[in-house]
This record gives C-alpha cells, sequence and structure tokens, in this order.
C-alpha cells in the first residue's frame, strides 16, 4: 500500500505539471489563470520587443480567424476562442465599432486558458508567419524645417520617388518643387502608376488652352500623370509608394510620407515644418490608403489629357480590414464628411477635434503644442480646462506670429459672437456663431498656467514674406505624439480634408524626443541671441525701421510692446500704402 500511495502521489503531481486538454481538441492547454512567464529567464517576452508586438500583431490581424488559431497555430480551441472573442467584441464580427484590439501582453495574458504554452505557440507562429519580419522592417523618422535643400524632407521625397517600382499615390495641398517634378516623371517613364489628388487642381480646372497646358496640373498630366480633385480643400501632404492599392501584402514594404510640410521650397527652407517618413505600420499604412481610395474614388477630372486611365485600387480595405494596433493610429477629418457620387457634404461631425481634445484631457504631466492656428473651440476649450483643473501640467504653446490680436480685436469678435448667438433660433445657426474661427490665443494666453508665445517675424504678416510657424503637432507627457496636417481650426475639422497621426509608448521615444528637442528649440526662439532686447534698443535710433526681421518667440505683451514701438518709430507703417501692399514694404522709413 505504501508503494501504491507513493505512486499515485507522483501520478498525480505529473499530471498537475502537464498541460490539460480542452474539450475542443487534443492540444496542451494552460491553466485557466495561468501568468505568462515574468521574464526572459522564464522564458517571457519583453513588452516593448520586436517579439511582443509580432504576437500582437498576429492576434490583432482581422484576416486571422478561430480556424488559423486553433488549427495552423496550434492553440487548444478553447484558448482561440476566447482570442478571437476578445478581439471581435460583443457582435462577435471583426471590423465593427466594438472590437477591442488587444493593446498589450497584460491583456492577451488576461484571457482564459492563455498563459505560458499559448504565448509560446503565438509567437512560434508569428515568427513562421513573418509577423516578426514585418516588425524588423518597422522603421519611422522626421525631418524638420527649415533645412538646406540637400537635407529636407523634399529632397528625401524625390529620393524615395526614384524608388519606387510598382505605384505612387499622392495627395498633396501644394506643389512647386522641381526636383520632384523630375523624379515623378523618371517613375512614369519607369512604368510606375501614379495617381494625384491636387487640391492646385480645382483651380487650374478653370483655365483653358494655352494657360490650362501650362498650370501646374496640365504639367504633371503632359508627364502621363492623371491628376483629379475634390470639392473640399484638399489640405493633405501625404504620398504612398508602392502601396497596399492593388495587393494587400504590400502593407509591411510600403513607405508613407506625411507631415505638415507642401512640396514647396519655402516648406522645405523657411518655415518650421516636420515631415514623416515610415515603413511597416500596418494600421496607418492601411488608413492612409483608404483615405486616398476614398477621396479618388469620389473625385473630379481636371480633363487635360483625358486619354489618361482612371483607376481605382483593386483591394477594397473595408473588404480586408484594418489592424488594430494600440501604439498608433490616424485620424481624418473626411469622417466629417458624407458623399454622393462626386460630391462631399458636411455632416455635423467632430471627428478629429474631439479625438484632440480628449487625448488633451488625458494629461498629467505636460501639453507641447506647435501650430501655425489656434481656432478650435473644443482643443482651446480641452486646454483651458486642464489648466483649471491640473494646475501641475506643464502647459507650453507655440503660434505663428498670424495668431496675435490685439485687445480692441478680441473685444470685437467675443461681442461679433455674443450678437451671433443672440440672433441664433436654431442648433445649426447656434453651432455656426461657435464655429466662426474666433482666435483663441488671447484668450487661452490670458489664463493662468499656459505660457504661450508667438513666432513673430513682422510688423505685419503677409505670405510673400513670412517664416511661418507651419507645424502642426501636440506631444502629451513625453510620450505620446499627434501631428499632421490638420491645423488646429474649425475650417480645417468642416471644410478641408486633413489628418493627425498619433504615436504612443516605449517604441516611440526616439521619434516622440525629436519632437521635444524641436519644441525646445523653436520656443526660446531668439531668446539666447537677445534678438529682443536689441530690436526694442535700437528701434528709437534706425532708419528705416525693420518691419521684417528674424523671427523670435514673443509672450503677447512682448509683441503688443514690440508693435507699439515699431509706430512709434515709424507712424507711416499704418498708412494706406503700407496696409494695401506690405509686400512692398519690408522697412519704414522715418
Amino acid at each position: 500500500m505504501k508503494h501504491l500511495a507513493i505512486l499515485l502521489t507522483a501520478l498525480a503531481l505529473l499530471l498537475a505539471l502537464t498541460p490539460a486538454c480542452a474539450p475542443g481538441g487534443d492540444d496542451p492547454i494552460d491553466g485557466a489563470d495561468a501568468p505568462f512567464p515574468g521574464g526572459k529567464a522564464d522564458g517571457g517576452i519583453d513588452a516593448a520587443s520586436p517579439e511582443a508586438r509580432a504576437v500582437l500583431s498576429l492576434v490583432n490581424d482581422p484576416l486571422v480567424d478561430l480556424a488559423e488559431l486553433d488549427i495552423d497555430a496550434a492553440l487548444n480551441k478553447r484558448a482561440a476562442e476566447n482570442i478571437i472573442d476578445h478581439r471581435n467584441g460583443a457582435d462577435g464580427t471583426v471590423g465593427t465599432a466594438d472590437d477591442d484590439a488587444f493593446d498589450s501582453l497584460d491583456e492577451l495574458d488576461a484571457v482564459k486558458y492563455v498563459g505560458p504554452y499559448a504565448l509560446q505557440q503565438l509567437l512560434d507562429y508569428a515568427i513562421a508567419q513573418g509577423y516578426l519580419d514585418a516588425e524588423a522592417q518597422r522603421s519611422v523618422d522626421v525631418i524638420f524645417s527649415p533645412q538646406p535643400y540637400d537635407n529636407s524632407h523634399s529632397a528625401r521625397v524625390a529620393t524615395l520617388i526614384d524608388s519606387a517600382k510598382q505605384s505612387i499615390d499622392i495627395a498633396m495641398y501644394s506643389y512647386s518643387d522641381a526636383r520632384i517634378a523630375s523624379a515623378l516623371q523618371r517613375a512614369v517613364d519607369r512604368g510606375v502608376k501614379i495617381r494625384f489628388i491636387f487640391d492646385t487642381a480645382s483651380a487650374d480646372r478653370k483655365l483653358t488652352g494655352t494657360a490650362l497646358d501650362n498650370s501646374k496640373s496640365g504639367h504633371l498630366e503632359q508627364m502621363g500623370i492623371n491628376v483629379r480633385w475634390v470639392n473640399k480643400i484638399m489640405h493633405h501632404k501625404f504620398m504612398i509608394v508602392d502601396g497596399p492599392r492593388d495587393d494587400v501584402a504590400n502593407i509591411d514594404t510600403a513607405t508613407v510620407v506625411a507631415g505638415s510640410g507642401n512640396w514647396s521650397n519655402g516648406a522645405a527652407t523657411r518655415y518650421d515644418e516636420n515631415t514623416l517618413f515610415f515603413t511597416g505600420y500596418r494600421e496607418l499604412t492601411m488608413r492612409m490608403q483608404r483615405e486616398f481610395n476614398r477621396m479618388w474614388a469620389h473625385s473630379r477630372d481636371v480633363v487635360i489629357d483625358a486619354s489618361l486611365p482612371y483607376e481605382l485600387s483593386t483591394v477594397r480595405m473595408d473588404a480586408v480590414g484594418i489592424p488594430d494596433e494600440a501604439s498608433t493610429h490616424a485620424w481624418f477629418t473626411s469622417a466629417n464628411f458624407s458623399v454622393t457620387g462626386d460630391t462631399f457634404r458636411i455632416n455635423g461631425n467632430d471627428t478629429v477635434s474631439t479625438a484632440l481634445a480628449n487625448a488633451i484631457r488625458g494629461a498629467t504631466k505636460s501639453i507641447h503644442i506647435a501650430s501655425g492656428h489656434l481656432r478650435s473651440r473644443p482643443i482651446s476649450e480641452a486646454l483651458m480646462e486642464v489648466a483649471r483643473t491640473k494646475p501641475w501640467v506643464d502647459i507650453k504653446i507655440l503660434l505663428d506670429g498670424q495668431e496675435y490680436i490685439s485687445d480692441y480685436y478680441q473685444q470685437q469678435q467675443q461681442q461679433d459672437v455674443d450678437d451671433c448667438l443672440a440672433a441664433a433660433t436654431t442648433d445649426s445657426q447656434h453651432r455656426h456663431c461657435l464655429d466662426s474661427g474666433f482666435y483663441f490665443s488671447y484668450e487661452v494666453s490670458e489664463l493662468e498656467h499656459i505660457p504661450l508665445r508667438f513666432k513673430y517675424y513682422s510688423y505685419r504678416w503677409d505670405y510673400h514674406y513670412a517664416v511661418q510657424m507651419h507645424h502642426k503637432y501636440i506631444i502629451i507627457d513625453g510620450d505620446e505624439l499627434h501631428t499632421g496636417s490638420y491645423n488646429f481650426s474649425d475650417n480645417a475639422e468642416h471644410h478641408t480634408f486633413d489628418d493627425t497621426l498619433t504615436f504612443e509608448g516605449a517604441e516611440f521615444a526616439n521619434l516622440v524626443g525629436a519632437y521635444e528637442a524641436n519644441f525646445a528649440r523653436i520656443w526660446d526662439q531668439g531668446g539666447a541671441d537677445g534678438l529682443y532686447d536689441q530690436r526694442m534698443a535700437e528701434l528709437p535710433t534706425v532708419n528705416p525701421v525693420p518691419i521684417v526681421f528674424p523671427p523670435m518667440a514673443l509672450t503677447w505683451s512682448e509683441v503688443t510692446d514690440l508693435k507699439r514701438a515699431i509706430r512709434d518709430a515709424c507712424p507711416d507703417v499704418n498708412s494706406d500704402d503700407y496696409r494695401t501692399n506690405p509686400q512692398n514694404h519690408w522697412v519704414c522709413y522715418k
């Protein structure tokens, strides 16, 4: 009996250490609450590693179904079912609003019957299916303007176009770069398919004869590039090279360019801009391709060369599904438009401003904003709310000089809103009053705990000499970045096609750090050199008086004092000729 007892005890211990068999099959299964290994020594995976991201990419892939996890990946059926149920949400259908993608290994580990055995099976299968290779190919970096041209985003765009083998899709607000034009011609000559949605085409189409042929759209079509336009302002600045327009397998190798920078000499060498180049980020790539496809499918032809083919993508993004990656996302103002035929109409949504306002409200440490504009009520009200309720949050805002307004203008614009609201009798009229392009810089800067500065470079703003603050980015808590073509304004939200891309988490520490470094530099522009004090000291004595000058980052009070000092030194600066022809006046003669 003693030997039998020992034998039974050993057998019980062996069974306890051996993975159980699930009712759905004979694959070994973890315990219901078995945890993942705690570290590499125990066979664990670093949560920020490519291996971890490969596993998450596998389980979040909308093309991966129960059969693939159960049979091909050799998970026990119960574990596979629980993973799919979690990912697909309550309705059990992937690609719908209630999907709940796995944001981390911890979230995956919390699924019943998913433990160390399942993790190893998932990792082995992810590696075998190339998910780890896709992670290894991932790259993202940024070029900040201004730069010498050869180091600029425009020069790199031209080089990237020269690397294209199959296709190039371009959505561009402004384009005038000769090197990029030459690269596009070479791409056409070697058989690359190019589609170009061009905002300028909406004006070029009204030309005729030689003027149309010599327009920017005309030159592109003469190259053999089909150019089209949409009936809203097309403010994007993105390009997809060898993307998934006709082959979903290209999702891992396509390169996407996006950001604030147009394809112009000013954007490359004069303005403050940021342009991203990324490869291997599945969600972003697919969402950018879907955005382009939607515009292209409902676009209008310039009709310069009617023989150019109008080709739609053969891959339907809504059919194949878009991966939901926890650390990235793309927001588009196109969600605020309904479409019938080739006509886009406002549908009342506030997709991007709501997303950015929510991100701002979630800040716990810092909010750093560099933007050309601050005319969005949802974003501005979120900033002021954080300043009031979380005074410890480090908020800094840097805007372009054109956002400065005086005391008088602030009173006038507020009176206009009040009068509008008093006369409003419908919800739509009320909303129109609040979405009126209000300049929020004054109101925000008046609030305690929000330092706000302007990139200030001229007494009177004019595009001929403006060296604009053209960024549109927000950095939250030092590890979350939102950037793109989207101006922080109601006009951007409801009248333009724009984008904002989100990057967050440890994977993007270097990228976010680069933006923080850029912000620190431009936040104190001119400060180390004492430019403001020098300017104020020289104004009473110099003739002529400079009214266009090297840029400085100045507070509202500093701008107000500088403008007053310029007026005192040269009163003619406010004469009719100076006002109506600012491009002719870079200095003011006493």
